[in-house]
């Protein structure tokens, strides 16, 4: 009975001195955003039996780049599925390494879409088209999912502002996307121009737009791009804006 009374007493102490350091370390994963690393059931079925013992001893970046030069083989073979597989346990070994999750959203949204949609096994440009989309969602959701994981960098919003601006056609997302994006202290330059273009594109927001460009517009040379100049323009027109307080007016058509 003593020993127990004492192992239950051991038990209880080791539980006591536990607790607070898994909060602590659970706390501190949680403030990196790392939580998308689940070596669980399914990517024990993913690894197999000796990457999974391997994930579990530590070497979880070694096998995730084994598996990351795995899947360029299968893009260089044109094995779509397998590599969307391979990319989806790369990204879940290392939620918050950037390159993984923008190269795999590439090769779905960009390269395996463009395959199937010129696909010359199939006949039925229908079927090719649906093949295409299907593409550009695993490509939109590995980023949704990147951002989820890595929602302090500005890298995963902008690539997925340009799936919907470039793939998707979706000036309300895209602009979203990069508003988001632009807001991050680690954003390049452009992002919240682009953010700006695509606000242009969408209907009831062209004062907003005009606004903000404008801002833009008045911070000098180096902001006042082509397609700035151009939108600037469309939307004096569409907001009916006086000559004389417009901002910006094309130049005249040269002689031929």
């Amino acid at each position: 009975m003593k020993v127990k009374l004492l192992a239950f007493a051991i038990v209880a102490v080791f539980g006591a001195i536990r607790l607070p350091l898994e909060e602590k370390l659970s706390e501190q994963r949680r403030a990196a955003f790392f939580h998308g690393a689940k070596l669980d059931l399914e990517m024990r079925q993913r690894l197999g039996q000796l990457g999974f013992v391997a994930a579990l001893g530590g070497f979880r970046a070694i096998i995730a780049d084994l598996l990351w030069i795995q899947g360029h083989s299968a893009w260089e073979r044109t094995e779509w599925g397998r590599m969307a597989r391979i990319f989806d346990t790369v990204t879940s070994l290392q939620p918050r390494a950037l390159l993984f999750w923008d190269g795999a959203a590439w090769h779905m949204a960009y390269n395996a879409s463009v395959a199937a949609r010129e696909d010359p096994k199939q006949p039925r440009e229908a079927l090719r088209i649906r093949a295409e989309r299907e593409y550009w969602r695993l490509g939109e959701d590995l980023l949704l999912r990147g951002t989820q994981n890595n929602p302090d960098r500005a890298l995963l919003f902008d690539r997925l502002g340009m799936l919907y601006r470039d793939k998707f056609k979706d000036p309300e997302k895209a602009h979203a996307a990069y508003e988001r994006g632009r807001q991050l202290p680690d954003a390049l330059p452009y992002v919240r121009r682009f953010a700006a273009y695509e606000l242009a594109k969408i209907p009831g927001r062209e004062q907003d737009a005009y606004d903000r460009l404008k801002a833009l517009y008045s911070e000098g040379e180096d902001e006042r791009m082509p397609t700035l100049l151009r939108l600037l323009s469309e939307l004096e027109e569409k907001l009916g804006v006086p000559e004389n307080a417009r901002v910006y007016t094309p130049p005249p058509p040269s002689p031929r």
